[in-house]
């Protein structure tokens, strides 16, 4: 099991696996959305139990996807691709140890011109 919040706490969640492989995403809604990138791993909906609900408030990004952030404090906690079975989790929000590893780079085309990727791990540009 693995434990995370936001930062005041209005929102605390519970995944009931391990966790997989986190993915960095440098696409611009990301990029906007977090002030650098998001680090997120993939969690089937059914392993994922939230308390504090009611302080998220969720951002439709796209026809396919809302983004839920903490009504209190703003921190990003969820990537929700509405018509999957899985929710990306934001990676900052778990308490530690999560016992992971950044698995790649997506959307590598859009990131940031102020720095550069050179940890030597994959590196997608869509």
């Amino acid at each position: 099991m693995h434990n995370g919040s936001c930062q005041c706490g209005a929102v605390e969640f519970e995944v009931t696996a391990e966790l997989e492989a986190p993915d960095a995403c440098h696409c611009n809604e990301c990029r906007k959305s977090t002030g650098h990138y998001l680090v997120s791993t993939d969690v089937k909906k059914d392993n994922l139990k939230i308390s504090g609900e009611e302080n998220i408030s969720w951002f439709q990004s796209s026809e396919k996807v809302r983004r839920g952030f903490c009504l209190m404090c703003g921190s990003t906690l969820f990537f929700d691709a509405i018509f999957k079975d899985w929710i990306g989790v934001a990676m900052g929000a778990f308490d530690k140890p999560t016992d992971t590893k950044l698995a790649k780079h997506i959307f590598t085309a859009e990131k940031g011109d102020y720095y550069e990727i050179t940890d030597g791990l994959p590196q997608n540009e869509h």
